[in-house]
Order: C-alpha cells, then structure tokens, then sequence
C-alpha cells in the first residue's frame, strides 16, 4: 500500500529533493512553523523576567514555583494527547487548537486578579505548548525528507537565538514602564503572523493521517489515562520539592514526594518506549538521552543567575546576561549537526556534544572562589550550549529517522516527554538539595536584589551543579548506544 505523498507532504521513498527548507515549495511552512517556535521561546523568556513582579503584585510570593510548574505539568499531558491526535488526523488540529489554549492562557494570566487565577492560566498556556511542539515534529516527519531535517531542526534551534537575547531585556523595559500584565497580554498579538503563514501551509503538505488508504488507528485511552498520572506525578514531586526547607513540614513532603513518584513511575514506564531506562540500543537511548541532556542543563542553568547574584554580587540583569552568548552557540551547535558531511558522524558527534554539556557544568560553580573571574561561567556557558545544540537537534533528527510515518506522533511525544520529565524530577532534585542546605536564605537575598553578604552557601550550589554534571557524563555514555545493533555490528 503506497502513500499519497501529496497529500501528506511526506517525500516517497526514493525521492530526492534538491531544494531547501527555504526553496518554493517548503519556504512558506518553513517560516511558519520557525515562527511558531519563537514565539513560544519568547514567552519562555520574556514571561520568567515579568514572573517574579507579577507573583509580588498578586500577593502569591509563596506560591511563585507552581507558575513555572503548572506548566510543565498540564504539557506533559498535552503531549500525548498531541501525539495520537497527530497520528489519527494529522498535525493540522493540534496546531491550531495549541496556538489557541497558549494565547488563552497569556490573557488568563495577564487579566488575572488573584495568583491561583494566574497559575491556571499558565496551566492553560501548558496544555497550548505541549499540544504545539509535539505536532510541530510531526509536521516536520511529513513535510521535509530525511535530507532536510536536520536544517528545520538548526532552523528551529535559531529560533530560539533573538528571543533568549531580547527576550528578557525587553520584558524588564515593559514591566518597569507599563507594568507586567502587557507581558502577557501583549505576545498573542504575535500569534497572528504563525497563524498566517503556518496553518495554510501545513493544511496544503502535511495534513491528514500519514496513510490514507489505512484504517484510522483508535484512541488508546489507556495512554491518556497514563499522560494523566504521570502529570498528576511531576506535579506532586514539585509540590514535594517546595516543602523540604521547612523542618516542620519535611515529614508531609516525604508523603507528597511518595504519592507522586507512585503515579510517575508507572506512567512514565508505559509511555516511554519499551528499554528506555536500560538504555536499550536505537529508539530507547534517542529518548533517554533527550531527557538526560536537558534534564542536567537545563537544571543546572536555573541555578546560574542566583549563583552569580548571591555569592558575586552582579546585578539580576548582568546575571541574566551572561547567559546570552548561548543563544548563538546553542544555533552553532544546531547548524554543525545540520551539514551532510556531519551525518556519518553524528553519533561521534552527540558524545562530544554531551562531554561539553558536562564540562561547561562542572566548571560554572568555580566562580564560588573569588580568585576565579566571574566571565567565566559565561564561557563555559557558551561551550554548553555549543554541546547542546549538537545533542538535541540530533535527537529530533534520530528519532524522526527510527519512527514509522504512522507512529511519528507517538514518539515524538514520548521524546518531550523524556524532556520536559527530566527537568521536572531533576529541578525538584535540585531544588531539594539547594534548600536542604541553606540556599533558601542565598534566595531571599536575590529576591531582595543583595548578595548574600556574610551568608554565603557555596555548599548548596555545589550539591546542585555536581549531581548535574555527573549526569552529563552518564549522557555522553548513552550516547554510545543510538545505533541498533545491527548498525553497531
């Protein structure tokens, strides 16, 4: 049974396209799905600079973490929701109703008047962003051969470069002159220009199931039950994680801890591919290093700003800068990946990319001695970047390479789900160890804009960026094992 490929947008086998993602046929989805990616890097960005005023204005200081975690929590089900809708109908659907939740959810939270408003409405822009990016592979599995997916994943990773540099420069100027709620009222006005360009092209080549001609495969409500435990999970674990620096409250987090990690794991086990983590040869390891790669840096980067505030004394702003050179090397590492003459390579090349990951963790917490100049973590920083921008492009280009076009959708929302988990248990690994060390105190002061003076807690930055680099070495182990093992032998 063929493939209407014409329909699909998805190359017949055999084809050799000689364009690029920028040539006739591909160049108005190109420039649709890219813009689509920078507008959700921009809220990423923009939306974490105007959080820490908007928690203090709703009088919700207290509960400032669930805005980051409500919406990691509502993705992660969206993901698998994504996923099969993908499969069943095509990306088409999940697209348009992602781009519709995540600007409902800026104007839920910019209109708020009260911080659980707020949380609910990040929570809707959660479930917009889980069901986009998801989708959004799945458009590039049918829409882009095999020869031009690692460019619209380096396209997809320069979408990232203007945002995280004008991002939070432009979101501080908003908030201290028009306040923070044009933050997020302001960015669905963004949406318009991805809806313009993205949906009618992605109706016109990648629309519908992947096989036409082929019975529509059922919903598995079992997989949604499981998108819902493993949300519940990460949810309860990061609830957990806020309670540790409280003496009087660890027992009941230990409780809370218990419940959501009984719902996690199962979950996580029946979503992720069958191997994933023994780290299984081909498919398993693509997804295991996907979170093991973003989980540690990802992590690690949460804690750089505030390290830089409280044990060096920069400002929040000059500690938010020396992380901007990573943008651009982030897009080089992508770019790197992305050349021809890199495919025989790749594997070689993700290992490097992992030992620079690891590297540029290890060395960021040397700033906690004087001696060592504080533009050093902005090199290393850069170097990391470079690696991640290597390793994780691959990952979305390996994976769609392993997929069946039927299943793209399910592997794909397994391989954010490994990333979007990852950071969640590791953040709230990281935060415990932080906190049970004395780091809540380094906090306050960042919150008041002082360094710690005299209430140094170089320990508690430590018991963060070390467990993290460690797992960047475990990464650069995983990612010895992507081939098969007949591609091995």
């Amino acid at each position: 049974m063929t493939v209407d490929s014409s329909r699909t947008g998805t190359p017949a086998a055999g084809e050799q396209d000689s364009g690029g993602v920028l040539d006739r046929e591909h160049r108005a989805l190109s420039v649709g799905i890219v813009s689509v990616v920078m507008l959700i890097a921009f809220e990423a960005t923009a939306v974490g600079t105007a959080m820490p005023v908007a928690a203090r204005e709703l009088h919700g200081v207290p509960l400032y973490a669930f805005g980051f975690s409500a919406y990691f929590t509502t993705s992660l089900f969206a993901m698998v929701l994504s996923g099969q809708w993908s499969d069943r109908t095509g990306p088409l659907a999940p697209v348009t109703a992602g781009i519709a939740a995540f600007g409902a959810g800026l104007l839920l939270s910019g209109t708020a008047g009260a911080m659980w408003l707020f949380i609910l409405g990040r929570a809707v822009q959660g479930l917009g962003g889980g069901l986009v990016i998801v989708a959004l592979y799945v458009v590039v599995s049918r829409a882009y051969s095999e020869r031009l997916r690692p460019a619209i994943m380096a396209a997809f990773a320069a979408g990232w470069v203007v945002p995280s540099i004008v991002g939070p420069l432009a979101a501080g100027t908003v908030t201290e002159r028009l306040g923070w709620r044009w933050v997020f009222v302001g960015i669905p006005v963004l949406i318009v220009l991805p809806l313009a360009l993205a949906l009618p092209a992605i109706r016109r080549t990648a629309s519908g199931p992947a096989d036409p001609e082929a019975p529509r495969p059922p919903f598995d409500g079992r997989r949604v039950r499981l998108a819902l435990g493993i949300s519940l999970g990460a949810g309860l674990l990061q609830y957990a994680g806020q309670g540790v620096s409280a003496h009087d409250a660890r027992w009941v987090s230990l409780l809370w801890a218990a419940a959501g990690a009984a719902l996690l794991v199962p979950a996580a086990l029946g979503l992720l591919p069958r191997g994933t983590y023994r780290a299984a040869r081909g498919l398993p390891s693509v997804v295991l290093l996907r979170g093991l790669a973003a989980g540690a840096f990802i992590s690690a980067e949460s804690f750089v700003p505030l390290m830089l505030v409280t044990e060096r004394g920069l400002s929040p702003t000059m500690a938010g800068l020396s992380l901007a050179v990573g943008g651009a090397t982030w897009a080089l590492g992508s770019y790197i990946q992305s050349r021809p003459r890199v495919e025989p390579y790749r594997e070689r090349l993700m290992v490097l990319g992992m030992l620079l990951v690891a590297a540029a963790i290890a060395t960021a917490p040397t700033v906690l001695l004087p001696a060592v100049p504080v533009w050093t973590v902005g090199v290393a920083w850069g170097v990391g970047c470079l690696g991640m921008g290597m390793v994780l492009s691959s990952t979305s280009v390996l994976l769609l390479k392993l997929s069946a076009p039927g299943e793209a959708g399910a592997n794909s929302a397994a391989l954010q789900i490994s990333d979007g988990l990852s950071n969640a248990v590791l953040l709230t690994v990281g935060g415990a160890a932080f906190a049970a060390l004395g780091g809540g105190s380094a906090a306050g002061h960042a919150a008041a804009g002082q360094a710690a003076a005299g209430g140094s807690h170089p320990a508690a930055f430590a018991a963060v960026f070390v467990p993290m680099a460690a797992v960047g070495l475990v990464g650069a182990w995983v990612a010895t094992r992507l081939r098969t093992a007949s591609e091995a032998g």
